[in-house]
């Protein structure tokens, strides 16, 4: 009787120190579960973080594969539906609306105007493979991001007092009073280009070089233009993010030139493939 009244009070202080237990444990129970804030994963074990936390079987958030052939999500749809699924206004108001108010771009690029200028090219961002679609949409942005500015500049700072006339190019010659200087997206620039982008797109280029800067589907179509003939494919060969800085503005930064402006590209592209959970691969840098 003694055994079993000992027994019984032991029992009952097992299960009254559970019960204490228990309710201490529900905030180390919340920790653990997906519910992270903005800019954070949730790992395979429900735990929120950065990094490690975003590989192998990351639950939500910026996730990232561990294999580049892998990448988390896989893009469906065709051609500039895909692209529209993966820049989405989100995704666009996350890069324009870190521009300033002031900025003549604010009120300029719009997504719309990307997506109507994307159907001209509709090879962009669909003909590689999964990952190398991600990257090359990531790449373009994040070129983008850096030549005006997270979308604040249309023109050039002080393009107008520069010289982008190329006597040698007898095809696109410069017309007096006109200034070939950066414009658009991508900040297009020298006669030779704007003649070429011109006659392809359907504008006089050399005549009318401004329409780049007041009309914004044009602006992205010529943006698109230059990417798809100089850098597309760069990206969907595996020649590596590198590889389109030199294609853009290789004279200046790549070769030890201005490493600063090469590594703010760089670092667009790789913030870009966190949110697209990918991987940028190699050859970053040129």
């Amino acid at each position: 009787m003694v055994t079993f009244t000992i027994r019984k009070n032991l029992l009952l202080a097992i299960i009254t120190m559970v019960g204490i237990l228990g309710g201490l444990m529900p905030e180390t129970v919340v920790a653990q579960t997906c519910g992270c804030a903005s800019g954070l994963c949730c790992s395979q074990y429900g735990y929120c973080g950065t990094d490690a936390y975003c590989g192998t079987g990351c639950q939500a958030g910026p996730c990232y594969s561990s294999t580049p052939s892998t990448p988390t999500p896989t893009p469906s749809g065709g051609s500039s539906s895909t692209v529209a699924n993966i820049v989405t206004q989100s995704f666009f108001d996350g890069i324009i609306n870190q521009a300033s108010s002031s900025c003549a771009g604010k009120n300029f690029y719009t997504r719309d105007a990307f997506l109507t200028a994307l159907g001209s090219y509709p090879s962009f961002g669909t003909t590689g493979t999964s990952l190398e679609n991600y990257q090359e949409i990531a790449a373009f942005f994040a070129h983008v991001s850096h030549e005006t500015g997270v979308f604040c500049y249309i023109e050039e700072i002080g393009g107008a007092s520069q010289n982008y006339c190329d006597p040698s190019s007898t095809q696109y010659p410069c017309v007096a009073g006109q200034g070939y200087y950066g414009r658009g997206p991508l900040q297009i620039s020298w006669n030779y280009n704007y003649g070429a982008a011109g006659n392809s797109i359907g504008f006089d280029g050399l005549n009318n070089p401004g329409i780049v800067a007041t009309d914004v589907v044009t602006s992205f179509k010529t943006a698109l233009w230059f990417w798809m003939n100089n850098c597309h494919s760069i990206m969907i060969s595996g020649q590596g993010f590198g590889a389109t800085i030199r294609a853009i503005n290789g004279a200046i930064e790549c070769n030890g030139g201005n490493t600063a402006a090469m590594q703010d590209r760089v670092t667009y592209y790789e913030t870009y493939c966190t949110q697209f959970g990918v991987s940028p691969g190699n050859y970053l840098t040129c």
